[in-house]
């Protein structure tokens, strides 16, 4: 074999091993001493100015196109980023937390349920993700990666001496840019 051809084959297999897809690491499954998000939180921000940010990041980092070029064409199949299915926002979140897991309430209409140091595959429909959710430091980071390498972060933690919780989401292309949306929320318990 040629060493042009040998070098070649290296290349290749060098790009076959990059191109991988991303695994979600599990983080910390011990809640850290003195962290309670347990509560009723109210956010502070205009409802409808987060729900603007939050589109315009999901358009930013999801990277759906569409196949099809003609208006006159068949429908279009989008193709992209789907991990913004899987975020939950609201207004009103109620939050329990257990020694092994969350679970929040959205304007008290959706419960998101997160087992800590878990790491599973999730679905709504046909649109499957990994996630994984554990603590880092004082924060609870949850993480949902799509099968087109678009993922979402979610950060909790408790801020102003327990009164008010952040809540910092990330979306990050598969070309790994970010727009990240902050939410602060007061208790009201």
């Amino acid at each position: 074999m040629s060493k042009a051809l040998t070098t070649l084959i290296t290349i290749a297999a060098l790009l076959t091993a990059c191109a991988q897809p991303e695994v979600l690491v599990p983080r910390a499954n011990t809640v850290p001493a003195g962290v309670d998000l347990t509560g009723k939180w109210q956010i502070r921000a205009d409802m409808a100015d987060d729900q603007r940010k939050l589109r315009d990041a999901i358009r930013k980092t999801s990277g759906a196109r569409s196949s099809s070029g003609s208006r006159n064409s068949k429908p279009r199949k989008v193709k992209g980023g789907v991990v913004h299915v899987f975020l939950e926002t609201g207004e009103l979140l109620k939050i329990t937390q257990t020694a092994h897991g969350l679970f929040i309430s959205f304007d008290r209409s959706i419960v998101e349920e997160y087992r800590f140091g878990e790491r599973r595959v999730i679905s709504i429909g046909e649109v499957q993700a990994q996630r994984v959710t554990g603590w880092e430091g004082q924060q609870l980071i949850v993480e949902t990666l799509d099968k087109h390498g678009v993922k979402l972060t979610d950060r909790f933690e408790l801020t102003n001496n327990g009164q008010s919780l952040r809540r910092e989401i990330t979306l990050r292309s598969k070309k790994h840019e970010e727009q990240t949306v902050i939410q602060e929320f007061d208790s009201v318990e």
